[in-house]
């Protein structure tokens, strides 16, 4: 038992306003222990209940407290003059005030839990999608936005928003959101002796609350200390259940009986903190959101002078800006974020659905980006580029440069894009030749092959998790027992699958040139060994086998690795057409 946390201090020197998220209603316990009444019961309960209203209408609002907004049910209802009142509608009793609560309670009944309801309003203009009691912005990464709890019964108790977002819709409505909320704090103990209040009970006002703090004499089980309580019994004398009963009017046949009840138990004490709180949650200064409104504030370095732009100057086009490759996977790891290639070095990359923008590669394996695009991103996804914005190094992606500035598109294909590819055409070709699979199916191909690009090599150790999923979609997938049926090892020898593939390409093409082809595969899986010590001998080689150049940054090494595993792939194809075709053959 601690007097300050009845006095809520820490809570009173909070400010809604400036929170992460605001509570836009409540109706919960916060802690309960112990059983009500009795000695160690101790609990906190936050109600809440908020109402938007215009600016112009903040100084009549001020009046309002917990008792003046309803906590009641919303339901549409018709006046006695036949006005209809809609459920969404805020009235302020007559008193000439008029708002919008954002959350509309609805009634329930004894199967079916009350249930809290988003204004539909305010989901549709910020694009929210509810996914059980959670709210998610489907063209912002699919961010929360707005959350739900519930007791365990299912009831809802406490609804909360993302304040950057709430304060975009107040601002575009020109409204403000008024917050009346009541905390109380109650703990039941022998002796308060601890406590050291001057009065009881004792007040504290303050602009925007008000705190009361009061010890009660109670017995236990709850009642007063020294109550008591009336009994009264009523019954007829004049009717049977053999008639056909009427109760009347109170006459000369009703007995009457009462007694009175004196509570007697062991003395506690009831120590107990109430809040009442008003706050506003006020609108912001602009409205990216949903009136559009573009932040200036977000600027981007355009030179090695140090020079930075933003909207206003960038969306005349004409530059391109620099970010360093770790850009790519922050923006693709999102829901909703996607990375695809155009040529070998450009493509097309989003995090939300329908928010792509075109980029290069340059020799620094850093990304390119044509200003005009990005400035007219969102300003959410304007400020995930900007972190990674750097100035400009290593010239313009060539076949970025090539496309946006001299209108021809180069004719190459990046290797991310022809992995599967490859992959699908070895399956086919093995199976109209030997009726079988040459890399085995399973469940979690597409998503090993979604992140294995060389943006994955941002540094050394991403470069060795690019090598390991490399090999999960090639070595380890091969069919080792599959082509032994084809290529069987001499008695008391062990083959590895791409040893064993190795054997296959020999009974067409000279040994040593079927190990060459092989190689980077080999190599690949060579570098998955990385993270356990690769001796640094081994590690070159196995670096010089996946055709990569140590000088050349980690990005490049990774598009160098998979280049020289994909065109391994294309010659292993190559090889096996010369096998006999087995017409019929399906893959086994």
């Amino acid at each position: 038992m601690e007097q300050a946390w009845f006095e809520m201090s820490e809570i009173r020197k909070r400010r809604l306003d400036v929170a992460v998220w605001v509570p836009l209603r409540s109706s919960r316990l916060v802690h309960f222990s112990g059983e009500w009444g009795h000695l160690g019961h101790r609990e906190e309960f936050l109600g809440l209940a908020s109402v938007a209203v215009a600016i112009e209408s903040k100084g009549a609002v001020e009046k309002l407290d917990w008792d003046n907004i309803p906590r009641h049910s919303h339901k549409g209802m018709v006046q006695q003059d036949g006005r209809y009142f809609p459920t969404d509608a805020f009235d302020g009793y007559g008193e000439g005030l008029s708002g919008l609560y954002l959350v509309l309670d609805q009634d329930g009944n004894s199967l079916d839990p009350r249930e809290w309801h988003l204004h539909q309003d305010l989901v549709v203009t910020l694009d929210l999608k509810r996914e059980g009691d959670s709210w998610v912005a489907i063209n912002e990464g699919y961010i929360e936005v707005a959350r739900l709890q519930r007791s365990e019964d299912k009831t809802p108790t406490y609804l909360e928003i993302r304040t950057e977002h709430l304060k975009d819709y107040l601002c575009a409505r020109r409204m403000a959101l008024h917050v009346s909320s009541y905390r109380s704090r109650q703990e039941v103990v022998e002796n308060a002796s601890d406590i050291k209040w001057m009065e009881n009970p004792v007040r504290d006002l303050r602009i925007g609350d008000r705190w009361e703090g009061r010890l009660t004499p109670i017995e236990e089980g709850g009642s007063a200390f020294g109550s008591t309580a009336a009994v009264v019994h009523l019954g007829r004398t004049d009717i049977s259940p053999d008639d056909t009963p009427k109760i009347g009017p109170l006459d000369e046949n009703i007995t009457l009986t009462s007694w009175t009840v004196k509570h007697e138990g062991r003395r506690l004490v009831r120590i107990e903190g109430e809040l009442w709180r008003s706050e506003w949650i006020n609108p912001a200064e602009s409205s990216p959101r949903v009136r559009r409104d573009q932040n200036p504030a977000i600027s981007f370095l355009v030179d090695n002078a140090g020079t930075f732009e933003n909207r206003e100057t960038l969306i005349g086009g004409g530059k391109w800006l620099w970010f360093r490759a770790g850009v790519i996977m922050e923006l693709t790891h999102r829901r909703g974020g996607a990375l695809t290639w155009d040529t070998r070095d450009t493509g097309n990359v989003r995090c939300a659905p329908d928010s792509g923008v075109v980029f290069g590669v340059n020799d620094l394996g850093l990304v390119n980006v044509y200003a005009k695009d990005i400035v007219r991103l969102p300003t959410w996804q304007q400020r995930i580029w900007a972190g990674f914005n750097i100035s400009p190094e290593g010239g313009v992606s060539a076949e970025l440069f090539s496309a946006q500035a001299e209108g021809i598109s180069a004719e190459t294909e990046a290797p991310e894009s022809l992995l599967p590819r490859a992959i699908e055409l070895l399956n086919t070709i093995c199976g109209e030749v030997f009726g079988l699979r040459l890399f085995r199916e399973h469940a979690q191909f597409q998503e090993i092959l979604s992140r294995t690009h060389r943006f994955r090599a941002t540094d050394r150790v991403g470069l060795f998790s690019l090598a390991k999923d490399l090999a999960r979609l090639t070595a380890d997938s091969i069919d080792g027992p599959a082509l032994q049926r084809i290529a069987a090892p001499p008695k008391g020898e062990r083959w590895g699958p791409l040893k064993t593939l190795e054997k296959v390409l020999a009974l067409k093409i000279d040994a040593e040139e079927a190990y060459n082809i092989l190689s980077p595969l080999f190599g690949t899986y060579d570098l998955r060994l990385a993270d356990a010590h690769l001796p640094g001998t081994d590690l070159k080689n196995a670096k010089r086998f996946a055709g990569m150049d140590e000088g050349s940054p980690f990005v490049q090494q990774g598009c160098q690795m998979l280049g020289a595993c994909v065109s391994a792939l294309q010659k292993v194809a190559e090889i096996l057409t010369q096998f006999p075709s087995a017409p019929g053959k399906q893959p086994g």
